[in-house]
């Protein structure tokens, strides 16, 4: 915030978390500001047959509002938020309104809509401006304070509408409101075109990644190899000396143990449910434990290091095929129902089998192998017929070294990004919050003038 100048006069604002702002700002609630959920009997009742927007809870997000579906007004008029053109909608539930899922209503049909009941709408009377407003709700002590103020438990937690109503602002004059609303509108837009070409090369680096491995291991690293084909339909060619295998050719999927819930304790000897198999890799948010005399009696559904562990049901293949690699663990969980394993000879063998489940071959076999009745799910025995080309022993040691290589290049440069991206939200914030609480004078700023510069 160097490049701003600060004003040349504070005053003490009264509010602990204002601290000092301005000296002729004017500290106000909000709901001398705008009407908080405005009644619907404002809506003329000309337009009870008429069309209008229609906003679920997902489809508003931070400065944005999906308007893709359509009601007619008289069918949604009861159970649901109404608001119109201009109005700001605010999520009030946890996590939403903590991702600052916030805007300003646009194009609606008919200039009206309706949305979950969990949206706040606050329409603003001609003290303030609604784009100034809009971003004083972004701003990090009033979300801070705000989500302290939450009643409710777990993920039903949400903001009180008297929290909204009388927390106080510190607010200048309409023309000041203003510019500095057209102030953050142009650098936020330029830190989200920033932010939009960070996220475009982190997809472009995912889909490089999925396209280096997926050569790899269904042609090898020779381009001048011998092809053949072969003899199965998502494979195509390969290389004329490798050899087609299937996946029970290396060993038997194993089913996990269908453990009653009465069985988990809250310590003890681990387990291996589905929950902990995300794509390549294990998480243990959410830890389950068995009495250690469960070890004795169930040995054979104990799982080993190099081990890989499928998700056989449930969202299987969503963001790319659950399958893990079990590391090394201070203790060797057991699994539980819904989660197969394969046993294999070597880590070289985990890794080359691990990084072929990312192929479009394999994924297209796998698929092709899952049963759907009330949920997606496959057999042991369908991964076991998934077909992989094997190289030699010499080239599966080449091709795994280079893509254990590759994984780092891709790595760093992803989190590189993602670091570059969580700097841009910071910097965005940052700024948001400078403007709307006086802790920056903006007055002199120009759009031609910060071209310029």
């Amino acid at each position: 915030m160097a490049k701003y100048e600060q004003y040349a006069e504070y005053q003490d604002s009264g509010v602990e978390w204002l601290g000092r702002i301005p000296s002729h700002w004017d500290v106000v609630p909000i709901k001398h500001l705008a009407i908080l959920n405005p009644k619907k009997s404002t809506l003329s009742q000309d337009l009870m047959s008429d069309e209008c927007s229609f906003v679920p809870m997902e489809k508003l997000k931070f400065n944005s509002l999906v308007l893709d579906e359509k009601k007619v007004i008289k069918d949604v008029y009861d159970g649901y938020t109404y608001f119109e053109n201009g109005d700001i909608l605010v999520a009030k539930v946890t996590p939403c309104f903590e991702n600052n899922n916030t805007t300003i209503a646009n194009d609606l049909i008919n200039g009206v809509g309706f949305g979950s009941s969990e949206i706040f709408v606050l329409r603003v009377n001609d003290k303030v401006n609604n784009r100034y407003l809009f971003y004083r709700l972004l701003e990090t002590i009033f979300i801070s304070v705000a989500t302290a103020a939450m009643t409710g438990a777990g993920g039903l937690r949400r903001v009180p509408a008297e929290t909204i109503n009388t927390y106080p602002i510190a607010v200048p004059d309409i023309n000041e409101q203003t510019q500095i609303a057209n102030f953050l509108d142009h650098e936020t837009a330029h830190i989200d075109t920033l932010i939009e070409k960070q996220q475009t090369l982190i997809q472009l680096l995912k889909e490089k990644r999925q396209a280096v491995i997926s050569h790899a291991v269904t042609k090898g690293l020779n381009p001048d190899a011998p092809m053949k084909d072969s003899g199965v339909e998502w494979l195509g060619s390969v290389p004329e000396h490798w050899e087609v295998k299937r996946i029970k050719h290396y060993g038997k999927i194993m089913g996990g143990f269908a453990f009653k819930s009465d069985d988990f304790i809250d310590s003890g000897y681990p387990v291996l449910k589905i929950s902990n198999v995300s794509h390549l890799q294990l998480n243990f948010d959410d830890e389950s434990f068995l009495p250690l005399s469960f070890v004795e009696k169930h040995l054979e559904y104990k799982v080993e290091e190099n081990d890989l562990v499928f998700a056989m049901t449930r969202p299987i293949i969503s963001g790319g095929i659950k399958v893990a690699k079990i590391p090394k663990l201070e203790a060797m969980p057991l699994v539980n129902q819904r989660v197969g394993f394969l046993k294999l000879k070597s880590e070289l063998l985990a890794d080359f089998i691990l990084y072929s489940s990312l192929s479009s071959s394999f994924k297209a076999q796998f698929k092709n192998n899952m049963t759907i009745t009330n949920q997606p799910n496959i057999s042991g025995e369908g991964i076991e017929s998934v077909a992989l080309p094997m190289p030699p022993k010499n080239e599966l040691v080449e091709i795994v070294d280079f893509l254990n290589n590759s994984e780092t290049v891709f790595q760093n440069l992803s989190i590189k990004s993602e670091q570059q991206v969580e700097l841009l939200k910071e910097r965005r914030t940052a700024l948001i919050s400078a403007a709307v609480t006086g802790k920056i004078d903006v007055r002199g700023w120009r759009a031609a003038d910060n071209k310029a510069s």
